[in-house]
């Protein structure tokens, strides 16, 4: 009896329909929990948003082209916070199935994508951004939703038709639409695709005979380009409207009109070397900055309180003057490049740094913070260091590829053709990954800790994937040489 009860147990916990049950409760009662012990939260950034938002409802008359349409249209079309709120609830109950999804079609094993599941609903950083009406969950629902798309294309061939290609372009630019940072998604994903037409097209020409070669060649050719024209389609349509319309009402090609001041974000720290032709904009930028270092130690975000006054003391429009700052940063940044490059490596590492956005005045009973803010100090700790694991991590897996490429042995990621998957997989997370790490350091330096906040439970799932990779590796064997024919 014991041992009939031990594997019925074994049963259930390597069922993915019990997992599933289990990540579903479990999400479902932490947001039954979070309606009624919490309440939506506006940031600085959310009266913005919501300008924007009755912008969109009328029409985009009046749209200041200070943020990209994504989350105004969202905030538009769902009404008030209180709906927001609950929109973005739900969003996040379903980014837990998605990555539920995720675990188990790259393992195989039920467990596995529980724990995931459970780590991304769980995660305390992820699971209160949900009650912050900013953009942040709308971003890492699109972001897990493409990334799910992708994974769709790996592992099922007969799914890779135009219509999901269209899908993965959609979802990608909306994802970018709602935070630019992702302007590159798309076309990442893009060249991931025609890397595996490419390569399973070689391996079909290897093994078919030479007289259908060259219709097999035909139709891949044929293939990758309906891919790339499905995908790129919809990118097209958004996003070269979205910068058509900027340049058409303020004759700047940008995603935003505030490039100008994300860039003093890096320069204004040693905006002293501005030449005298733009004193008054330098000198008026300078007062503000002493000011901010003097009450927070940092000159971050002081360029926001100095625009009214820059504006009036220069004659400059806030969007002339954005443009105005935008040459003067470029050329700071040309002429002093090392303060630069010292910021953008202080605001790459602050990426890693796992910020927690709630309120203790948001809650219902006070007195619940008292055990939360304990459990989030735990909670940033420790998914700190999975991110220097993913640092690690990711210089181990290049370092072991190019081994791999001479060597063949030492790859986690032995070539089945379900292994084949996850290795394509891996890659791309491991790029989206570094990408925004970069990129975002590069145009901002600012709140840089935000940034990782879509990305977050991607790097957790990227390290427990390299991890169980390793665990269950079996190294490649050479194949059997064939036996020698005797005359």
């Amino acid at each position: 009896m014991a041992r009939t009860n031990l594997a019925g147990t074994k049963r259930w916990q390597s069922s993915p329909a019990f997992w599933l049950a289990v990540v579903g409760a479990v999400s479902f009662i932490e947001r039954l929990l979070v309606v009624l012990l919490y309440q939506p939260i506006s940031y600085g950034d959310t009266s913005s948003y919501r300008r924007l938002a009755d912008s969109v409802l009328a029409g985009f008359a009046s749209y200041d082209g200070t943020r990209t349409p994504g989350y105004p249209i969202f905030l538009a079309l769902t009404g008030n916070d209180q709906n927001a709120w609950m929109v973005q609830l739900l969003l996040g109950f379903i980014t837990t199935l998605l990555v539920f999804y995720l675990g188990y079609q790259l393992t195989g094993k039920a467990w596995f994508a529980g724990v995931i599941a459970l780590a991304h609903t769980l995660d305390l950083s992820q699971f209160f951004f949900e009650s912050n009406l900013l953009t942040e969950s709308l971003t890492t629902f699109l972001m897990v939703l493409t990334m799910a798309g992708v994974l769709v294309w790996l592992a099922h061939p007969r799914a890779r038709t135009v219509w999901l290609a269209f899908g993965l372009g959609l979802v990608s630019t909306l994802t970018m639409l709602v935070r630019p940072l992702f302007i590159y998604l798309p076309f990442i994903i893009l060249l991931l695709l025609w890397f595996i037409s490419w390569k399973e097209g070689k391996i079909t020409r290897a093994a078919k005979a030479e007289t259908i070669g060259h219709e097999n060649r035909q139709a891949r050719h044929h293939s990758i380009w309906s891919v790339g024209v499905a995908l790129l389609l919809p990118v097209a349509l958004l996003l070269g409207g979205w910068f058509t319309f900027i340049h058409a009402q303020f004759n700047q090609w940008s995603l935003t009109t505030m490039t100008g001041y994300h860039l003093v974000q890096h320069t204004g720290s040693y905006f002293e070397y501005v030449p005298d032709e733009y004193a008054s904009l330098r000198d008026t930028y300078i007062k503000y900055r002493d000011a901010q270092i003097a009450a927070s130690g940092t000159q971050t975000n002081a360029i926001w309180d100095a625009i009214p006054e820059m504006s009036k003391v220069s004659g400059y429009s806030f969007y002339a003057l954005s443009n105005v700052l935008t040459r003067i940063s470029i050329n700071l940044i040309l002429q002093h490049p090392l303060p630069y490059l010292k910021n953008s490596l202080s605001g790459w590492w602050m990426f890693w740094r796992v910020p927690v956005y709630w309120s203790e005045d948001a809650l219902l009973f006070p007195w619940l913070s008292a055990g939360l803010q304990p459990m989030i100090l735990i909670q940033r700790a420790g998914i700190f260091c999975i991110n220097l694991l993913c640092i690690a991590f990711s210089l181990l897996f290049v370092v072991t590829e190019l081994v791999h490429a001479t060597r063949r042995k030492l790859s986690p990621y032995h070539r089945s053709a379900t292994n084949l998957v996850v290795y394509y997989f891996s890659w791309l997370l491991l790029v989206n990954i570094w990408v925004a790490s970069i990129l975002q350091t590069l145009l901002d330096h600012g709140d840089n800790p935000r940034f990782l906040v879509p990305l977050q439970s991607m790097v957790i799932l990227w390290v427990a994937l390299f991890v169980y990779q390793w665990a269950t590796r079996n190294p490649i064997k050479p194949a059997p040489k064939p036996p020698s024919s005797s005359n």
